[in-house]
């Protein structure tokens, strides 16, 4: 069997409705690409993210891939209703480390300071990141900059769910995963 790569999207638990759309898209593009997707499985931006990709993956009409929402909680209690797979860990917000470990390529969307924590792990980690360059937060701030000299790329600006998917897409294609 071959692997399916898995894609995080990251951002606030709490956005405006524009932020929203963005990562509804978002979903539906990482299921138009048969990936997986991770999040934290909460509200917000992982919400609208799991909604989209149940959509788009129920209008493929297949099951071959899932949301799995990795959760700060020890239970699944507060899991939002379009995750598949909930990962309850107790961590708390060092959760954020296994969402990055998880993800081949990561999405952020808007964000605040676990958007910004994710998006330096996945920094530190050499993960391929997209960040919507028009979502506000820390996503907007770090679109199109390196955080350091470890790596030569910069955070990808993406303009939108599909530019995002064809960044990350010909980062693992290369196999610079």
């Amino acid at each position: 069997m071959s692997h399916i790569p898995k894609i995080a999207v990251i951002g606030a638990g709490n956005a405006a409705e524009n932020i929203l759309e963005i990562a509804h898209s978002v979903g539906s593009a990482i299921a138009e690409q048969s990936y997986h997707l991770v999040c934290g499985g909460k509200a917000g931006v992982m919400e609208a993210a799991c909604r989209g990709f149940r959509f788009a993956r129920n209008e493929l009409n297949t099951n071959r891939v899932v949301a799995i929402g990795v959760l700060p909680e020890e239970t699944a209690d507060f899991v939002n209703e379009f995750v598949d797979i909930a990962i309850p860990t107790g961590m708390g917000v060092a959760r954020n480390v296994l969402i990055t470990r998880m993800a081949d390529g990561i999405i952020a969307v808007g964000g605040g300071s676990g958007t910004l924590s994710e998006i330096a792990l996945g920094w530190q980690l050499g993960k391929p990141i997209a960040a919507l360059a028009h979502s506000g937060g820390w996503s907007e701030q770090l679109a199109g900059t390196s955080i350091d000299d470890s790596l030569r790329d910069p955070v990808y600006a993406a303009e939108n769910a599909a530019d995002a998917m064809r960044f990350i897409r010909g980062k693992l294609s290369a196999g610079l995963q």
